[in-house]
């Protein structure tokens, strides 16, 4: 398997090769064509290219360091149909970018910016992705259950290799009620009169509802970064809540609460995650120096670089979040006879089999070893070893006396007995 995939590794880097030789040679000659302020366009199903001549001053403002001493720049830009995929970035769904500044020799001009004057890049997605419903969020039910939660708690694992966008789309079923959103990375966030352990949060009120009635709420890579997992709670502002807090355009202060929560309506929940990646000199894909941008969608991702070369995005919408309150709520013995009573059988049968098969281990032990003979004497001067096979089958081992004469050339012992007194000898096996 790994051998398959080390040639497929190096054949796709010759077609990549290729590919940019292909592309070098389409650039030359199009550009014998090509004044200052000209442009051309080839729009195929297979690719979309860009190619457009401009004079030293439209970017020499911007990247004066790279462009002084050029007189003309062309600026290429390529959009493939499908980036490489890999099974750590999800870039199946994306279009591969690609932007490039050449020299009057179309030597490729290295562009180095800084995050607080980044290059924004749109990156589309395939356009027929189909996306999922919205998954309904019974919250209601949980208002006649046991607990002392104050926020309606989810579980989402976040482990990439690569810096991931996490986006949350929320829509109300009573479209005039308000939410407080509050999440912590790695742990459970708490906020309450005397505890305040969040990493975020946000308010959610009718005023903030988009065209589609949904709410939104977007945490960049940068913020996800070397985070493994994140725990989010929602809660369902009351009356009084909402109007101190959504009438309020400038609000510093959380509506913080001691009481349990209490959704009036239920809603409907759908989490994606995003990112944005670009080819190094390897062909692996990487995501230093990348930010995943607001405006990021289902169907096209904002990102924005330090630098040009290849890029495509990560997409991915997440299944449904393990519900913390309904597994605490509903973890009494008499909602859940059948798995508990499972579970402790299974666990009885395993702490049984674990007693005999470290009985059955000693037992072992004891068949094992060399056994010294009952009648050997301190000062005997040599030492032989008897190894006596008893075989697998059934009766193979014996309960009888055995005894043995060992003859020499010049001597001979007398009866010697095979016994231990210690252990059971001469067993099957």
């Amino acid at each position: 398997k790994n051998r398959n995939i080390y040639y497929q590794k190096q054949l796709a880097n010759q077609i990549t090769n290729q590919m940019n030789d292909l592309k070098s040679l389409l650039t030359s000659s199009l550009n014998i064509y090509l004044n200052i302020g000209q442009s051309i366009l080839i729009n195929t199903s297979q690719v979309f290219m860009s190619l457009e001549t401009k004079a030293n001053e439209f970017l020499s403002n911007k990247f004066p360091q790279n462009l002084n001493n050029n007189s003309k720049i062309s600026i290429r830009s390529i959009m493939e149909p499908l980036a490489p995929y890999d099974n750590t970035t999800y870039t199946n769904l994306s279009r591969l970018v690609t932007f490039s500044i050449l020299d009057e020799n179309e030597n490729e001009i290295s562009i180095q910016t800084n995050m607080s004057h980044p290059i924004e890049i749109i990156i589309p997605r395939d356009p027929n992705i189909i996306i999922p419903p919205m998954i309904l969020q019974n919250v209601t039910s949980m208002n006649y259950t046991p607990h002392n939660q104050l926020f309606d708690l989810h579980y989402l694992n976040i482990t990439s290799s690569l810096s991931i966008s996490i986006h949350f789309e929320f829509q109300p079923l009573n479209l005039s009620l308000a939410y407080l959103f509050i999440y912590k990375f790695d742990q459970l966030p708490q906020l309450n009169s005397s505890i305040n352990t969040i990493d975020g949060w946000t308010l959610f009120c009718p005023l903030n509802l988009t065209n589609e009635t949904l709410y939104t709420y977007f945490i960049n890579n940068q913020q996800t970064s070397d985070h493994q997992s994140m725990i989010y709670g929602l809660r369902e502002l009351n009356s009084t809540e909402m109007v101190n807090t959504c009438s309020n355009t400038s609000i510093s202060s959380l509506p913080i609460t001691d009481q349990r929560f209490n959704f009036t309506s239920n809603y409907q929940l759908r989490i994606y995650t995003s990112g944005c990646y670009y080819l190094d000199k390897n062909n692996q894909w990487k995501s230093d120096g990348l930010t995943v941008g607001p405006l990021t969608n289902h169907y096209e991702t904002q990102c924005f670089s330090t630098h040009l070369t290849s890029f495509a995005s990560g997409f991915v919408i997440l299944p449904e979040s393990i519900n913390w309150n309904y597994v605490f709520a509903n973890a009494d013995f008499m909602k859940n006879k059948t798995i508990y009573l499972t579970v402790i059988c299974v666990s009885v049968i395993y702490i049984v089999l674990i007693i005999y098969a470290r009985f059955k281990d000693k037992k072992d032990l004891e068949k094992l070893g060399v056994t010294p003979l009952p009648d050997n004497h301190r000062s005997d001067q040599y030492f032989y070893q008897i190894i006596v096979f008893t075989g697998q089958r059934q009766n193979a081992g014996t309960n009888s006396n055995v005894h043995f004469i060992i003859y020499g050339d010049n001597d001979e012992t007398h009866i010697r007995t095979l016994a231990d007194s210690q252990r059971k000898i001469l067993q099957r096996g």
